[in-house]
């Protein structure tokens, strides 16, 4: 029986589940939710809860980049391998991104579209972050750092030929797309939790608290929106970004290779009632419903609820236990992880018994008996540290051999570098040159420009205004009212509105922003007179 304590870390609060396994049947022995300040601290504190000294942990991954490459299926490994890292290197030299700084990994899937090529779904993240990871859990066994929009595949029970996607809601989305039992895409949405929580929070001064507001507050179909205030207290810190959710997973599935026939919403944003419903109300072609872990039984005493609240660290505890896609762990295998299993002494000191001889060799101890001759034991122990001591000697060779060349290489690049320093310099001479005497001509140009961008601006604000309004009369809900639109200054636009509904109006900002009417739209929180809700609404007519 082997178990793995799956901690899924997010900004404030950490998800963990210690799961457990017996030949085939999962369990999931302790599980829950801690809001932390130190996070070091968190730490500690769940594995002591959890009992999990010796247990090995499961985390996920921060920040991680996903980009997708192309090959043809009849190359071998060593052609597939370095046919990625040139893929990668290019798009970082695009970018401008230090090639060095990031840890990167990838899976291969058969192309959909081309049978004769294959998909690389390629992973990158900065190293200090993983470094910082692997910091916050030292002193603890850490076996698996893994990308979660990943991971999360892991507990869902996708059918065969089922074309699906897993829309996990925490401080950011994740939209993971599986075709036929197999990941192939994973989309990253901005929005998230985080900005939910974050708003609630600022109101109640507790992020705790915040969360348990989420988890009591229901969302209601078109059939059910008639309600007294208090239960639609914190809708608008929600609904405009589950719109936003759900407008940019629409996009998703509406260009998705192969058609969509269900939606798993998982993550802390599961947590809030009836969330199902409200993608079913615009997904009709599609069933949607709260994702579960397929091996827990509906018939257990425990709120199933809890369970799903914390999905991503149950994902991540089955990762560790091996399940999954194992090529994408970002930690990197230490020297104890590459021995066999009979070469791992138990580091420590034990009390010796007086007929009995201790070997130590650094911090690893052996003992055997003097008494007598050598037992079967005593010969196995003594093959045993042979083999340590030449695996030692060789190791260490190998290491000298590689700092040597490592240095020379160094050198080499030193050189280079230096000589690339010299040309450099005899190159900002001749643009010095050049730009002493090219000075006259830009002050004409710079002239000229002028004028030019006053006539295109007078024009580009006459032309902006009619399209403007034209947009924004198309895209009005009913029962929202504008009662003033006014250009404040520049390109910015003051739109005052009001509605006896919080989601006909969080439906008007969710328009201004996906159909570009206005840009980077900002609103005020909704003020309730007369049980009309009124708000502002500001935007720049062009983008920064």
């Amino acid at each position: 029986m082997s178990s793995c304590l799956g901690l899924y870390i997010q900004s404030n609060l950490i998800k963990y589940a210690k799961v457990t396994k017996d030949r085939e049947n999962l369990k999931v022995e302790s599980f829950g939710v801690k809001f932390y300040d130190n996070i070091n601290e968190a730490i500690s504190q769940i594995v002591s809860e959890t009992f999990s000294y010796k247990t090995p942990i499961s985390i996920n991954l921060s920040n991680e980049n996903y980009n997708y490459f192309y090959l043809f299926s009849l190359l071998n490994k060593n052609d597939i391998k370095k046919s990625i890292d040139t893929e990668f290197d290019s798009f970082c030299f695009e970018k401008g991104y230090n090639r060095n700084a990031l840890e990167t990994r990838y899976a291969l899937v058969p192309d959909v579209q081309d049978k004769q090529k294959i998909k690389i779904i390629h992973i990158s993240s900065n190293k200090i972050e993983i470094n910082q990871k692997m910091q916050e859990l030292e002193g603890n066994t850490v076996n698996s750092i893994s990308p979660l929009p990943i991971s999360i595949a892991n507990i869902a029970d996708i059918k065969e030929k089922e074309n699906a996607i897993i829309i996990n809601i925490e401080d950011k989305t994740t939209v993971t797309t599986i075709i036929e039992q197999k990941i192939y895409n994973v989309d990253k949405i901005e929005e998230g939790t985080e900005s939910i929580l974050n708003s609630i929070s600022q109101k109640e001064n507790s992020y705790s608290k915040a969360y348990e507001i989420c988890k009591n507050t229901t969302i209601y179909t078109m059939e059910g929106r008639d309600l007294i205030q208090e239960e639609n207290l914190y809708l608008e810190d929600i609904m405009p970004t589950l719109y936003s959710i759900v407008q940019s997973v629409r996009n998703i599935v509406d260009n998705s290779i192969e058609k969509i026939s269900n939606i798993y919403i998982t993550g802390t944003g599961a947590i809030i009632n009836n969330i199902d419903l409200y993608f079913q109300e615009y997904f009709p072609e599609c069933k949607c419903e709260i994702l579960k872990p397929y091996f827990i039984p509906e018939t257990v005493k425990i709120n199933m609820k809890d369970y799903i609240e914390i999905n991503s660290a149950i994902a991540l505890g089955m990762q560790g236990l091996g399940y999954g896609i194992k090529t994408l762990n970002f930690k990197k295998p230490t020297l104890s992880d590459k021995l066999p299993d009979w070469m791992k002494i138990e580091i420590g000191t034990k009390k010796e018994s007086k007929k009995s001889k201790k070997i130590d060799i650094g911090k690893l101890n052996f003992s055997f008996s003097l008494k007598g001759a050598f037992d079967s034991i005593d010969k196995w122990l003594m093959r045993s540290i042979s083999a340590i001591l030449t695996f030692i000697i060789i190791y260490s060779g190998f290491s000298i051999f590689i700092k040597t060349q490592t240095d020379k290489k160094l050198k080499e690049v030193a050189d280079v570098k230096q000589d690339t320093v010299s040309q450099i310099s005899l190159v900002e001479n001749d643009i010095q040159k050049l730009y002493n005497k090219s000075t006259k001509y830009e002050e004409i140009l710079q002239n000229l420009q002028k004028y030019k961008n006053e006539s295109s601006e007078n024009r580009k604000i006459k032309d902006s205004i009619p399209n403007f309004l034209t947009s924004l009369m198309s895209e009005m809900p009913q029962g929202v009212t504008i009662t003033s639109i006014t250009n404040t200054v520049g390109y910015t636009i003051r739109i005052e509105a009001q509605s006896k509904d919080y989601s006909q109006l969080g439906y008007l900002i969710g328009k201004l922003k996906t159909k570009n009417i206005l840009y980077n739209v900002t609103s005020s929180s909704g003020v309730k007179q007369n049980d009309i809700i009124k708000v502002i609404i500001e935007g720049s007519l062009f983008p920064e």
